[in-house]
């Protein structure tokens, strides 16, 4: 059971500033209970009084709280070779900052292409004018399967990171709490919190660019598994699609752009290449749906960007790899690529929410993407 401090600190973070009496009635607790719970959130910093108003009647108005989000920020950073996204959100969920930094492949050793991403988180921090003090948590979300420790036990990507405690080392650098977790079952995160999939138990997550990964969230929560792999059935499933390497090779153009763009235009090798990788896929959706049953599946990734040209043909393909027809929806992923980065960001404050909010029994706040991001 939550506590009334962390009752009337969320309260006043997601429904903004309110009295004493309203917040005593709106969380049905007495009002001396509220009152006696003020004082430990406003030496907290989360809590402070709100600016005064104009009353309507005779007297002094009644005093409104609010909460005080910038009392501090959370990070999420994802890391890739191509590309290392930053996202800082205040303590109410609303993103300060975001950037895009080229990626680290070529920073060289392990240790270089962890400096790289440091850089990254400071250089962001410096560009919004945060001090690198008031960061509570970080979450990273990187490619390789990672244990609940924060340790990356395997990583095709970046295999100097294999073994690495990613984790602890950037907690020397920065002195806060650090998560660590596999880049597409953040995504599934993200989507499930902020993103297309809101308010849906179990989903399954697909990622489809150079790669085909996938992820699960089950009774809303994702699934770790024993060895870490749950969901991850990319490199099995969908064998007939990759090389020794992992990455997808197209055959009727150098790039998945360019086949669709190619099909498109009517090219016959294209078309038929596209149905045999719709085919492929959906076999593999197929097999993992019948097992564990979700109620949507999410696709994310590059290739979610040809839309409906690879969609529409994928929801038909589903059923027929099923062999009945099945309510099943396949939606687009809302986030796109700026989704692991706001996963990690959601786990940091789920994870370590008593050290980013300095009380007990805090949720996840409403994530709240900003619009300028870079």
């Amino acid at each position: 059971m939550r506590s009334v401090a962390a009752r009337a600190a969320m309260r006043l973070r997601d429904l903004g500033p309110a009295t004493l009496s309203e917040l005593s009635r709106e969380l049905d607790l007495s009002r001396t209970s509220v009152e006696n719970a003020l004082p430990q959130l406003s030496r907290s910093g989360l809590v402070a009084l709100a600016p005064a108003t104009q009353g309507t009647g005779a007297g002094r108005p009644a005093k409104r709280y609010r909460f005080v989000a910038s009392e501090g920020v959370v990070v999420g950073v994802d890391v890739g070779l191509a590309s290392v996204r930053v996202v800082v959100a205040d303590l109410a969920g609303t993103v300060a900052a975001s950037r895009q930094f080229a990626g680290i492949e070529e920073a060289g050793s392990g240790a270089d292409k962890l400096v790289a991403t440091i850089e990254c988180i400071r250089a962001t921090l410096s560009e919004a004018g945060i001090l690198q003090a008031r960061v509570r948590s970080i979450g990273t979300a990187l490619p390789g399967i990672v244990n609940d420790r924060g340790q990356v036990v395997r990583s095709i990507v970046i295999p100097e990171w294999t073994g690495a405690d990613i984790a602890a080392r950037m907690r020397e650098t920065f002195a806060c709490p650090v998560t660590v977790d596999n880049g597409v079952r953040l995504a599934a995160v993200a989507e499930h919190h902020l993103g297309v999939a809101q308010l849906i138990d179990d989903i399954l997550y697909v990622s489809v660019g150079n790669r085909i990964a996938t992820s699960l969230i089950l009774n809303g929560v994702p699934r770790r598994g024993a060895h870490h792999i749950a969901g991850d059935v990319g490199r099995v499933a969908f064998r007939g699609l990759k090389a020794h390497t992992g990455r997808i090779v197209w055959e009727s153009a150098p790039t998945a752009r360019e086949v669709f763009d190619r099909a498109d235009a009517g090219d016959k090798a294209a078309v038929d290449e596209i149905a045999r990788f719709v085919d492929e896929v959906a076999h593999g959706i197929a097999v993992l749906s019948m097992a564990i049953d979700p109620a949507m599946i999410v696709v994310g990734g590059g290739l979610s960007g040809a839309h409906e040209r690879f969609l529409g043909p994928l929801r038909r393909a589903i059923p027929a790899q099923v062999g009945y027809p099945i309510d099943l929806p396949v939606v687009e992923a809302r986030l796109g690529a700026d989704a692991p980065a706001h996963g990690a960001l959601v786990h940091a404050f789920r994870t370590h929410a008593d050290d980013v909010f300095g009380i007990v029994g805090m949720s996840v706040p409403p994530i709240i993407p900003s619009s300028a991001g870079q």
